[in-house]
């Protein structure tokens, strides 16, 4: 493990127990076992700490996920349901990821009021927006559901995902839940029922 994974990993412990704008640079500093001058020989400051943890912890989780959803050439000979259930099953596997998932339990509970926690919550549903947007047409294209207002479609398709995972995280940290997934998936139940009712609604073939 490099230094930068170890303040890395470091930061993302103390901002699970305190949130990101409790944990300051030395505190850091000591939880890694460094000085905190050393610190900012790797970082300039804890909001590009938090910048790469998301882009570090995100990639590990991506390596992790077993489903190669983004090759949509792998995928057209399955029902656009099967399709979308493959595409979700690859994104819930990153998101549920541990680290992940307790990054984004921090950043879901201080986006209100911190910028950094806002600012990578909206990258991340952008990412998830342009990724529909290229299955949605990629779909349409091998005449596997409507080809009308793919853009509203995948912008749809998206937002609702990102609230029921919304929903899913004020399960978990209200004690309502234990885990993010339900009955061995990484997927719980009621996304699943949306994904197969949106791929009937959009004609899915």
């Amino acid at each position: 493990m490099t230094r930068k994974e170890e303040i890395i990993y470091a930061t993302l412990e103390l901002a699970a127990e305190n949130g990101m704008k409790g944990v300051s640079m030395s505190q850091i500093a000591d939880k890694v076992g460094i000085k905190a001058p050393s610190l900012y020989n790797h970082f300039s400051s804890k909001d590009e700490i938090i910048r790469e943890m998301y882009r570090f912890l995100r990639e590990q989780a991506l390596i992790g996920s077993k489903e190669d959803a983004a090759d949509y050439s792998k995928l057209m000979d399955r029902s656009t349901e099967e399709i979308l259930l493959s595409s979700i099953s690859a994104y819930m596997g990153i998101v549920s990821n541990k680290n992940m998932l307790q990054f984004f339990k921090v950043l879901y509970s201080e986006r209100p009021t911190n910028p950094i926690a806002a600012s990578i919550i909206v990258e991340e549903t952008d990412r998830m927006i342009q990724f529909s947007k290229n299955m949605f047409y990629a779909l349409a294209v091998h005449g596997k559901m409507e080809s009308k207002n793919i853009d509203i479609v995948a912008m749809t398709f998206s937002l609702t995902i990102h609230s029921l995972i919304d929903y899913r995280m004020d399960m978990l940290t209200s004690g309502t839940v234990d885990e993010f997934g339900e009955e061995g998936s990484p997927v719980p139940k009621n996304i699943l029922d949306f994904v197969r009712w949106f791929s009937y609604q959009i004609g899915g073939k």
